[in-house]
């Protein structure tokens, strides 16, 4: 009798391990059925991105090294100077896998770039190859992949409290000189300068921007973008009474989207008239546009290639018919909008030129940057391109130079946390304004003179009065963390 029931309960016990053993397998099997499959990788949204961040620098459009174009799908399919470097379906036989792998000097990203593309975004790619290195649906196999990769990306929200201050690119005064718009993350602010108060924020798709003007109408154009991503330039109406204003989808603030780049544009300057506007930038151009039918209407009047590197400063001349121009080739320059013609270059600096103003009566240039001094030179007849005096503008590099309006006096900046109102005609330095504990890289003064407003790295904005250099307000412009 113990026998049989020890059988029984072994027989029971047999039973009922492969009862559980069979619904486990059961169990698994379903839930595999059920899980869903990986979503396959796609070319625009996991591997662009990749080959941007990592490739596009050494095998960009210009000058390709190997001539191998990777900012385009087809032109990588053809492999430069050697062939398709993808094996579709076989990474492990795929030329673009063995570099990314490799140990020796034929490592891809290359040694003395730095560190090798990391284990899991190398298995990206190897996936996406073994998937068959398939290009989405709707782009083109000659699609620029960079403007590809721009449409698709989209600037954050505005953040509700900055976790440290954010550096002062660029500032100018409303027309009514009550207001400063000053630029932030991804923003421009309104503040009441004399109080320091925050009082409206822009949200904007550049990240930061690098130089602003207002309209006749009182838009303000801004010129800007995200360093190495994109350049833009951009028109908002800021009257709206919301102390929060969305200008990137509400066409009632952004009013007019006027130019993109591949990279940031770095200035920018609307004629006295009104008439005209001027950027330049990163990509070495200079553009001009007709505003004489409104900003509606804008049309590009010129794309002037007429510096060997980026482009820092640009003004127009009382008339508008000229432009000035400041570039990290070393030179200031003078072009003919109406003859459409280089007039003069201005070598001598020997450094980069970060900044240029014109005299009143169009009959001087001034110019201002990395040798740190503030040169007057000449625009007309022989004189044009030649000094006619100099003075040490700053005790580091000297960054930004503006005109004050109405007044025989120019405000200059730098990197030695000072700005300095000068004497436009003898280069006198009448006042200097300090205080700063950084790096001063944004001045502007009022419409009506009367204000001098400067920012710094450090994110600190100071207003004086241009009169008698009295601190009007310091503040940090970034919110929640202003005082």
């Amino acid at each position: 009798m113990l026998r049989s029931r020890y059988c029984l309960c072994l027989l029971c016990a047999t039973l009922a391990v492969a009862l559980a053993a069979l619904m486990w397998t059961g169990s698994a099997s379903i839930a595999r059925a059920q899980a869903p499959a990986a979503a396959p990788v796609s070319f625009i949204n996991d591997i662009a991105p990749l080959f941007k961040e990592s490739c596009f620098g050494c095998h960009g459009a210009k000058n390709p090294k190997g001539k191998l174009d990777m900012t385009r799908y087809a032109s990588l399919r053809k492999g430069g100077t050697k062939d398709d470097p993808i094996v579709e379906g076989k990474p492990e036989d795929s030329y673009l896998i063995d570099v990314l792998i490799a140990t020796d000097k034929r490592r891809m990203p290359p040694l003395e770039s730095g560190d090798p593309l990391p284990k899991e975004k190398i298995a990206l790619i190897e996936r996406w190859i073994k998937e068959g290195a398939k290009l989405d649906a709707g782009i083109k196999g000659d699609a620029d992949l960079l403007k590809e990769l721009r449409q698709r990306w989209k600037p954050p929200q505005l953040l509700a409290a900055y976790p440290f201050p954010v550096t002062i690119t660029a500032l100018a005064f409303t027309p009514d000189s009550k207001k400063l718009v000053v630029g932030g993350h991804h923003e421009l602010m309104v503040w009441d300068p004399t109080e320091g108060k925050l009082e409206k924020r822009i949200r904007t798709r550049s990240r930061r921007a690098m130089a602003m003007a207002f309209l006749p109408d009182g838009k303000l154009a801004v010129a800007g973008g995200r360093p190495g991503e994109e350049g833009d330039v951009r028109v908002y109406n800021l009257q709206g009474p919301a102390p929060e204003q969305d200008g990137v989808n509400s066409s009632d603030v952004l009013v007019k989207h006027l130019h993109d780049a591949d990279d940031e544009i770095l200035c920018l300057a609307i004629s006295d008239d009104g008439k005209k506007l001027a950027t330049g930038g990163c990509d070495r151009l200079v553009h001009v546009w007709d505003l004489s039918e409104g900003i509606d209407k804008a049309k590009l009047e010129a794309s002037i290639e007429n510096h060997a590197d980026w482009v820092f400063g640009v003004a127009f001349s009382p008339d508008g018919k000229k432009l000035f121009t400041a570039s990290r080739d070393k030179t200031a320059k003078i072009w003919d909008l109406v003859g459409g013609e280089s007039l003069f270059t201005f070598p001598d600096h020997q450094n980069t030129v970060y900044g240029v103003a014109v005299k009143p009566d169009g009959k001087a240039g001034y110019s201002i940057g990395e040798d740190n001094q503030l040169r007057m030179w000449g625009t007309e007849g022989d004189k044009g391109g030649k000094q006619i005096r100099n003075v040490g503008a700053h005790g580091r590099v000297s960054l930004k130079v503006v005109r004050v309006p109405g007044k025989p006096l120019l405000v200059s900046c730098g990197a030695d946390g000072v700005v300095k109102v000068w004497d436009a005609d003898k280069l006198a330095n009448v006042r200097t304004l300090g205080g700063f504990t950084d790096q001063v890289f944004a001045v502007a003064v009022s419409p009506d003179a009367n204000l001098v407003a400067a920012g710094a790295f450090n994110g600190e904005v100071r207003v004086w009065k241009l009169a008698d250099g009295t601190l009007v307000k310091s503040f940090i412009a970034s919110p929640r963390l202003s005082k």
